[in-house]
């Protein structure tokens, strides 16, 4: 599949309403859509049968970070399918909405929704551990950012296509300055002082990992929008608990689609209960 025809049959999908919706701020778009198995989404779906633990027939939480390089004309409802079909596999669901570029968002009021929603989700589940958090593109960005944050409660992350190198982004005009737009800057030379400060505090590369909190990166060989060398870099940067896995002949948008090959290794991913190298191992 081209990736034109990747991007049309993940936004051709009709998007698929929540079983319950909360809010974590007083913005519109500071809310999280619940999915959950069978249909119903109760405080405690983050573990299965009744005193599991992981391992033991635990489903962990699975937040959901939407990507459309930060900007407001792109919001969580294509990613809705994708939370349906997880909770479908027996996964309990929160797809995180947040302020975005042009809607109130933009650094830093983006990252601090994003930890926000992260927040409101794990209380909604009622534990305070298993949570994986799973991103796609501008949205992987916001999840190894987040997950740096001393105290959160991401116990592992997926990122899928991510913006995972945000100086190597600005320096190849991903998304024509998207980069630049999220930290309040114009391009090129109109960026203004200081933007090189701006983007280092706000890279996954130059912030300190949580050494306990593994990461599995998947990334399609032929990704157009975000190039495979940006997760490359991360995970040369990265080595330690990190695994990144190429996906020969797939694009940007399949991995999230459901029903693609590559939706089949995202559910894969994370249904294993094993750290990431060793299900690396096992392919």
């Amino acid at each position: 599949m081209s990736a034109p025809d990747e991007e049309s049959a993940l936004l051709g999908l009709a998007p698929v309403a929540p079983d319950r919706t909360v809010a974590y701020g007083p913005h519109p778009d500071q809310i999280v859509d619940l999915y959950g198995p069978e249909g119903t989404y109760r405080p405690g779906d983050m573990y299965g049968p009744k005193g599991a633990g992981p391992g033991q027939g635990a489903r962990p939480l699975v937040v959901l970070l939407h990507g459309g390089f930060w900007r407001a004309a792109y919001d969580r409802r294509h990613l809705s399918p994708l939370a349906a079909a997880l909770a479908g596999h027996g996964l309990p669901v929160a797809l995180a909405e947040y302020r975005r570029v042009g809607a109130g968002g933009g650094a830093p009021q983006t990252f601090e929704d994003v930890a926000a929603a992260i927040g409101a989700a794990a209380h909604e589940a009622g534990a305070s551990r298993g949570l994986v958090l799973v991103g796609h593109s501008a949205g992987g960005h916001l999840a190894l950012l987040a997950a740096a944050r001393p105290g959160t409660p991401v116990t592992r992350i997926i990122a899928v296509a991510p913006v995972a190198d945000l100086a190597r982004a600005h320096e190849l005009d991903l998304s024509e300055g998207a980069v630049a737009e999220l930290l309040g800057a114009g391009r090129g030379k109109s960026a203004g002082q200081g933007l090189a400060d701006r983007i280092a505090a706000a890279d996954p590369m130059r912030q300190p990992r949580l050494s306990h909190i593994p990461v599995t990166i998947l990334h399609g060989a032929d990704d157009p929008d975000v190039p495979p060398e940006i997760s490359r870099r991360y995970a040369a940067a990265h080595p330690a608990a990190t695994t990144l896995r190429e996906l020969p002949g797939v694009g940007h948008y399949a991995p999230v689609t459901p029903g693609t090959p590559a939706f089949r290794t995202l559910l894969t991913t994370l249904l294993d209960p094993r750290p990431s190298a060793a299900l690396l191992r096992s392919t």
